[in-house]
């Protein structure tokens, strides 16, 4: 493929990326679970770096701070519930969870219609200045209730699972 192709062919590559993402988030709101605690631990950091930049955010822009108050509130709480309704087992000596497919397909489908709005709204059509400078609470708001959402509900998770014992290792047998 010459390199001529390759600038016209970035806006795909882009979309097909970002859904792909999309794709592998929604994917991991259904269904058993195998637990990775790298995984998870790898998440948890990167989710906590977003944290602080939501909340500088929050600092640097004062009229989003209310909207990233109330979608931290939110997120945490919905974190708090998504755990009481995760079903944590152990099968073939190996850890799983089940999450609430509910909770987290509700986030998901937030967060697409969101992003669907702003997209028809021509947010991204503008270039990357044009967009900063008019950040919506409501789109912050969202941000800061995924972001909270993930923290919490990994954090729980992560301890849920180191908790739960496997049969062979109590016993002294191993792995």
């Amino acid at each position: 493929m010459p390199a001529a192709f390759l600038p016209a062919l970035t806006p795909y590559l882009a979309t097909a990326g970002i859904g792909w993402l999309y794709y592998r988030r929604i994917r991991r709101s259904f269904g058993r679970q195998p637990w990775q605690p790298r995984r998870t631990i790898a998440r948890l950091v990167l989710v906590c770096l977003v944290a602080l930049a939501l909340a500088s955010a929050a600092i640097f822009m004062p009229h989003t701070s209310l909207g990233i108050a109330v979608g931290a509130v939110a997120g945490a709480a919905l974190g708090v519930v998504s755990l009481q309704h995760t079903h944590a087992q152990v099968i073939a000596d190996k850890r799983y969870y089940t999450p609430n497919q509910w909770i987290g397909g509700g986030l998901s489908l937030l967060l697409l219609g969101r992003l669907a709005w702003r997209w028809n709204q021509g947010m991204f059509s503008n270039g990357p200045g044009e967009a900063a400078q008019q950040t919506s609470p409501l789109t912050m708001g969202i941000a800061a209730t995924l972001i909270a959402y993930s923290l919490v509900y990994s954090s729980g998770l992560l301890l849920r699972m180191r908790a739960l014992a496997i049969p062979n290792m109590e016993a002294g047998q191993g792995p």
